[in-house]
């Protein structure tokens, strides 16, 4: 995460001591609890160092970037399941937004080191049985799951286009809503992904017809 983080401050075009004091936030969707996970089977509490919170623990994962950097704004770190990333993204707009940061280093992280949470999806249906992800396919079956990480600087467009930044893409608007009660606590809600699309299209203010992928 550090090092996705710098990169993304670099490509940004402003030297480090620019960030330095700065009001800028730190927004990471973060999911899976392998390292946990792993700590808790092959040491137990016998492992349990003056690192043990500090390198685990999401909202740690946002802090230290935060305090490498100097960075002044919020910094925490989202779950929301397959969400998390989107969230943060979400987040990190409203604080734009409402005058809480003046930029944002947002994004998110997943590695694959224990195999629970895996088999978890797998017995609850959630993992493809084909073994390929296909959004917006009628054939898609599942699931699948995969690591990587990745951060982006927002800002708002007017401060972006004063300081002449090299604009990449626009959010025109975002929104976040919950399930509800479904057909299970893990099942989606069809009406309830509806009424999220109609609602980031109306913050967007743009006809869905305009929209694509």
């Amino acid at each position: 995460l550090l090092e996705v983080a710098w990169e993304a401050m670099a490509d940004a075009g402003r030297p480090r001591e620019a960030w330095a004091g700065s009001r800028t936030a730190v927004y990471l969707g973060l999911l899976s609890p392998d390292y946990t996970v792993l700590h808790a089977k092959t040491l137990g509490t016998a492992g349990v160092d003056t690192y043990y919170g500090t390198g685990k623990e999401f909202s740690f994962a946002a802090g230290r970037i935060a305090y490498t950097f100097d960075l002044r704004g919020p910094a925490m770190g989202v779950n929301t399941a397959c969400s998390s990333s989107l969230v943060a993204v979400h987040m990190a707009v409203r604080a734009l937004r409402y005058g809480e940061c003046d930029s944002a280093l947002v994004g998110g992280v997943n590695v694959l080191l224990a195999p629970e949470l895996t088999v978890f999806m797998s017995r609850i249906g959630a993992m493809s049985r084909s073994g390929r992800c296909r959004p917006f396919d009628a054939a898609a079956d599942g699931v699948t799951r995969g690591e990587g990480c990745g951060i982006v600087v927002l800002k708002r467009l007017s401060d972006a286009l004063a300081d002449r930044d090299r604009i990449l893409a626009v959010v025109e608007g975002s929104a976040v809503n919950q399930d509800g009660r479904s057909a299970g606590i893990t099942a989606p809600s069809h009406a309830a992904q509806r009424a999220l699309l109609e609602a980031a299209s109306v913050d967007a203010q743009l006809p869905p017809g305009e929209i694509d992928f």
